[in-house]
Formats: C-alpha cells, structure tokens, sequence
C-alpha cells in the first residue's frame, strides 16, 4: 500500500503499510510484520455542508415614508468608478448618478424618481457594501 522510511536514534527504519481494515492495520517494519491494533476508532469525516439562505433582492432605489424623498443605495458590493451628479442638482428620471463596478463590470446606477441631489454619501473610488446608501434626492 504504502512504503515510509523513518530515522529514529540513528537507527533507520522500513515501513510498509500493507493492508488497513477498520482499527487493524498489518504492516511491516524491515520484514517483520505486526499487526497493530489502534486505540481509538478512526473518525470518518464528513465534508461540511454550507447552507445559504435566500437572498433578498436588492432595490437600487430606497423610498422613505416621506414621499418626496428618495434614497439611493447599493444593489450590490463594488467599488464607486465615477459620480455623474453633485448637490443641488436637478434629476430626471432615469438620468445616471454614478457607476458602481462589481464583479469587473460596470453598472450604471440611474434616477427612478426627478428630484433634486441633496446629499452625495459616497466618493470615487470607494467600496460599498450591498444596500448602503450612496444618494439622496428631494
């Protein structure tokens, strides 16, 4: 099965493993066989099993209880390349705010309500966390 060589007290050693059976494995150290009995049962391990929960989707833009604002945040983690708005800004719908780079792709974070920017939580080149607010309108 297996051949080791072992250095012990300057003394060197020939093992081979020729069978292994449960806790009984018959080898033989410089052609003399044993037969070796372990102490304990070996553990079979198992591999683990990971369970993911489902994800929730996430909304690019977050609408507050005040219907006249709206809070844009992170779809997904990445990192902030550009922002194509400042405050005070007038917004279209669907006019681009900036563009987030995830998974070595760009995506373009756009206006789901007009508005004017009020606040910009975010600068270029920053990493966002899924869900965080990048943009807020009035």
């Amino acid at each position: 099965m297996k051949n080791f060589k072992f250095r012990i007290y300057e003394n060197n050693y020939n093992v081979r493993i020729l069978s292994h059976e449960d806790n009984i494995i018959d080898l033989e150290v410089n052609g003399t066989s044993y037969s070796v009995k372990l102490k304990e049962e070996i553990k079979v391990t198992k591999t683990p099993t990971f369970v993911r929960s489902a994800s929730k989707s996430p909304e690019p833009l977050k609408m507050s209880a005040n219907t006249s604002s709206a809070k844009i945040s992170a779809p997904i983690p990445g990192t902030v390349l550009t922002i194509d708005v400042k405050v005070g800004d007038i917004i279209k719908v669907g006019d681009r705010l900036l563009v987030l780079e995830a998974m070595k792709m760009e995506n373009n974070i756009a206006s789901e309500k007009a508005g004017t920017v009020t606040a910009i939580h975010v600068v270029a080149g920053q990493q966002v966390l899924q869900n965080e607010l990048m943009v807020e309108l009035t």
